[in-house]
């Protein structure tokens, strides 16, 4: 709603301005929660900041329904993106983001990004410090964009993509325990199941599995060659070129295909597909209508068979790098 997705250049300029943009926004908070969806994940660097006054204004109002998750350690350069481990840095930046969520506590605090500049262990420990003060419940790693050693072809090519996040996640569970992990994961992106799902099955930590509609690709719903609004990540993705977006149509023809038989959106088969990767894996779909958020939260009654699960594993690869 704040940062990273543009409407295609068709549907209007993206961001919106006004306060009915606003407005939108904080009913398709109310309508997830209305749904059943529970966790709420953000980001101080989304916007930046402004993802965590619109929740702040939602959760004014309805705290006990929602599980706050919000992160620290990365910052909106004026070009590019900038870790910042620094303990001194991490407890601000939980205390500003406090004040924006307009609570007295953050249910999972995440480390966006590691600071090569800093140790680890020293930025989690500064984490860890929070939680004993109490403004903090739990804490979590996240992966997302971390693609050091990613192979180029997506399922079945091969490749170690996640091990520098499992080497600093074994250091950091020496200082404080790690709650879960949030990484990439969907129909088109698997890579997680190689290594580092099994990594955190093993230890009981949990699984937010990020994009996992694929940015919006696996939803149907993107007409390849229409464009994004230059403010919009996929603009400058290579999966979503205009002949890559072709390339992969296959896949959402198999996920219209098994949905059709359960009256089911490609996009609810996308969801009920991460959600039976195990008991522990919750998928964070993001979405800037009531509508959307109403068709994925029914996602979780959608539970695929032995076949479905099959059918969706024969799908070819996904073509294009993440690079």
């Amino acid at each position: 709603m704040s940062w990273g997705y543009g409407a295609p250049r068709h549907d209007g300029a993206w961001p919106p301005s006004g306060r009915g943009s606003v407005e939108r926004s904080l009913r398709v908070v109310h309508a997830a929660l209305d749904a059943g969806v529970t966790l709420l994940d953000t980001a101080d660097m989304y916007g930046p900041f402004t993802n965590e006054l619109l929740l702040g204004r939602v959760l004014q109002e309805r705290r006990a329904d929602a599980f706050v998750s919000t992160k620290c350690g990365l910052l909106v350069g004026e070009q590019h993106l900038v870790a910042n481990g620094r303990p001194s840095y991490v407890r601000r930046a939980c205390d500003a983001s406090l004040r924006r969520l307009r609570t007295d506590t953050i249910d999972l605090y995440q480390l966006h990004r590691a600071d090569p500049e800093v140790p680890v262990e020293e930025t989690w420990g500064a984490m860890a410090e929070l939680v004993a003060a109490g403004k903090v419940r739990a804490l979590g790693w996240c992966a997302v964009g971390a693609r050091v050693g990613r192979s180029r072809g997506g399922r079945g090519s091969g490749g170690r993509p996640h091990d520098e996040t499992i080497r600093h996640l074994a250091r950091v569970q020496q200082v404080f325990p790690v709650a879960c992990v949030q990484a990439e994961l969907s129909v088109w992106a698997p890579e997680a199941l190689a290594e580092l799902l099994p990594w955190c099955a093993a230890r009981g930590i949990g699984f937010l599995a990020a994009m996992p509609l694929g940015n919006g690709f696996l939803t149907g719903t993107l007409t390849p060659g229409a464009g994004f609004a230059p403010e919009d990540l996929r603009a400058r993705h290579p999966r979503f070129t205009a002949e890559m977006m072709a390339a992969n149509q296959p896949i959402v023809a198999g996920l219209r295909r098994v949905g059709a038989r359960h009256g089911a959106s490609a996009a609810q088969v996308a969801l009920a597909w991460v959600l039976a990767q195990g008991p522990t894996v919750v998928p964070v779909p993001g979405t800037r209508t009531a509508g959307r958020a109403a068709e994925n939260a029914a996602a979780a009654a959608l539970v695929l068979s032995a076949a479905d699960l099959a059918e969706i594993a024969a799908l070819p690869a996904a073509q294009g790098s993440w690079d």
